[in-house]
């Protein structure tokens, strides 16, 4: 089971309550703003703490209230895409997208059926931006390097807040695939949020919608 969710947590000022059980490997999370779409994505990369329940990912359990689990964020391992990117200033697109990269923040380091560091700049699009800073980026370059620095951690699941918005078509389009391959190649389950229809159709094998 990829995704085992019975949560209750807080977003905002409302309680929201979440059940969810799923082989499929994306899960899509749809809703208005303001519904807690965001606020569960933390909840399930540890930066907040659900009020009670369970979450497993990937047949892990990563908070149970119950039984006295909940694992710190570095524990979860978790790709976090976040809406505004939170990419370091001070390092170029290179060393941002190596920061994260399992020993010693190398490319080398990364496993063989894992893509490695050109792979992914190659996939994005991002081999003419990788000696410039954060501050040079558009917006859809700068969420195309936090995709490829989530991508490059090698997490046990990734968590992608909006991760098309501001890409045109073309690149979203290549985007799309390149989470569909390596969700399929690697079998990392992934949670999208998401307000595209197109989007949720082409990626998500399970929905969950919060009102």
């Amino acid at each position: 089971m990829s995704f085992d969710l019975a949560l209750t947590y807080r977003a905002g000022e409302r309680e929201r309550e979440v059940t969810i059980a799923t082989p499929a490997r994306i899960l899509a999370v749809t809703g208005p703003s303001g519904a807690g779409k965001t606020s569960l994505l933390d909840c399930l990369a540890g930066l907040r703490r659900p009020l009670a329940g369970r979450a497993a990912i990937g047949g892990r359990a990563i908070f149970d209230a119950g039984a006295g689990i909940d694992l710190p964020p570095e524990g979860r391992r978790a790709g976090y895409v976040f809406q505004d990117m939170r990419l370091f200033p001070h390092l170029t697109v290179r060393r941002n997208l190596a920061y994260g990269v399992p020993g010693g923040r190398r490319a080398a380091a990364l496993p063989a059926d894992w893509p490695g560091f050109g792979e992914v700049a190659r996939l994005l699009d991002l081999g003419p931006l990788l000696d410039r800073r954060p501050a040079t980026l558009s917006g859809g370059e700068a969420r195309r390097v936090a995709i490829g620095r989530a991508i490059l951690s090698r997490p046990a699941f990734l968590l992608l807040d909006e991760p098309l918005a501001s890409l045109d078509p073309a690149r979203a389009e290549r985007t799309m695939a390149m989470i569909e391959r390596i969700v399929a190649r690697i079998t990392v389950p992934a949670v999208l949020v998401s307000h595209e229809e197109r989007e949720v159709e082409r990626l998500a094998g399970a929905v969950l919608p919060l009102a």
